[in-house]
């Protein structure tokens, strides 16, 4: 049974929430809102189906499904016609009355009117995002999932849907996908790597790195997001096991010049945890984490104090999307957030180190696309 506690057809949200994009990864599909988190926002059970055997994604599958049916539909109407030109032809014949031609010679004949079922198919075409919340058993909800889906093509996220600005890490965004994608094009590469994603929030990508990775340390900060980001790698454990991949999920503080000891705190680093990340890490990530300037600055300074201790050279692959924003100071749309990253990053790789040189690559999006989301030119 399930238990539609509300509906959200017309949702209507405070002036500083922060909406998520992930429902149109998923269009047309339920998400069922498995629990309440310790801040009394609703968490959502989300499945997205990795796209191993094709090209296009699940939404132009969809599209290309639904006009193959609305051209079939068409052509059996066009046996329908030529069944009634031949049936008129022979009427007209035998009564000896001259049937109307066109100016080829064609016989004019009235096309029928479209029927219902023509335009349910075309209505299948256009994408309608109405979220609705459903409450429903964790296990039924899992079991009814998996009924549609293969088991080892599927990751399971819980996430949350809108949230102030300082909870975005709950949600799930674009650039998330686009760095799961280029992980998954480049198996080879990250085969057996040590890595650590910087503001890992639901922990997606740090998991899609797990299915091929020896290890991977996804780190965030707040007790409840580290949380989710942990539930969501026990949801998951079966996709790392295939690999033998292991993450781990632990506390990192941007703001802090150190790694978080205390054994008190739930998500604290042990001294061999940390040694093993100087000794091994060889590629850091992070997705989606440059739209405040404050916190865009902090984890620069994170990201040298680390590579600075690294014993081997290391990797950062950064993906991101450029918020377009209108702006009263500017009177014009500008993109103030992705600005003050590009100079900072510029920066690093101007830094005259004797120990440490930075060098900056951008990477071409031609990779292939292997979760059902837009690659807008914006990431």
């Amino acid at each position: 049974m399930v238990d539609v506690t509300e509906e959200m057809d017309n949702p209507t949200f405070k002036s500083d929430t922060v909406l998520s994009d992930v429902h149109l990864h998923c269009p047309n599909k339920r998400h069922l809102m498995v629990r309440l988190n310790a801040v009394g926002q609703p968490v959502f059970l989300s499945y997205f189906k990795l796209l191993w055997n094709t090209e296009d994604s699940a939404s132009e599958k969809h599209v290309r499904e639904a006009k193959t049916e609305r051209d079939h539909q068409y052509r059996s109407g066009d046996e329908l016609c030529d069944k009634d030109r031949n049936n008129l032809k022979k009427e007209l014949s035998s009564e000896g009355v001259e049937a109307l031609l066109d100016d080829d010679g064609d016989l004019e004949v009235v096309r029928r009117p479209r029927s219902a079922s023509d335009l349910e198919v075309e209505d299948l075409l256009r994408d309608r995002v109405c979220p609705v919340i459903l409450m429903k058993g964790k296990e039924d909800a899992i079991e009814d999932e998996e009924q549609e889906c293969t088991y080892s093509d599927v990751v399971k996220i819980e996430h949350t849907m809108a949230t102030p600005l300082e909870d975005v890490g709950k949600q799930v965004w674009r650039a998330a996908f686009l760095l799961g994608d280029y992980i998954l094009f480049n198996r080879d590469t990250f085969r057996c790597c040590s890595v650590l994603e910087l503001g890992g929030g639901t922990g997606i990508t740090s998991i899609i790195m797990g299915t091929v990775a020896k290890r991977v340390y996804c780190t965030d900060v707040g007790e409840d997001l580290l949380a989710m980001c942990e539930q969501n790698v026990a949801l998951n454990k079966h996709l790392m096991e295939q690999g033998g991949g292991e993450v781990t999920v632990k506390e990192l503080d941007w703001l802090k010049d150190e790694f978080c000891t205390d054994p008190k705190a739930p998500y604290s680093w042990s001294e061999e945890e940390i040694a093993d990340l100087r000794d091994h890490c060889t590629v850091i990530m992070a997705a989606d984490v440059f739209y405040d300037d404050d916190l865009t600055d902090a984890l620069f300074r994170t990201l040298y104090r680390i590579t600075h201790n690294l014993r081997n050279s290391c990797t950062v692959y950064l993906a991101l999307e450029k918020r377009l924003n209108f702006t009263l100071r500017h009177m014009d749309v500008t993109c103030e957030a992705y600005s003050h990253f590009r100079n900072t990053l510029n920066d690093l790789e101007n830094l005259r180190d004797r120990k440490m040189k930075y060098t900056v690559e951008p990477i071409t999006l031609d990779f292939c696309q292997f979760f059902s989301y837009e690659r807008i030119e914006q990431l």
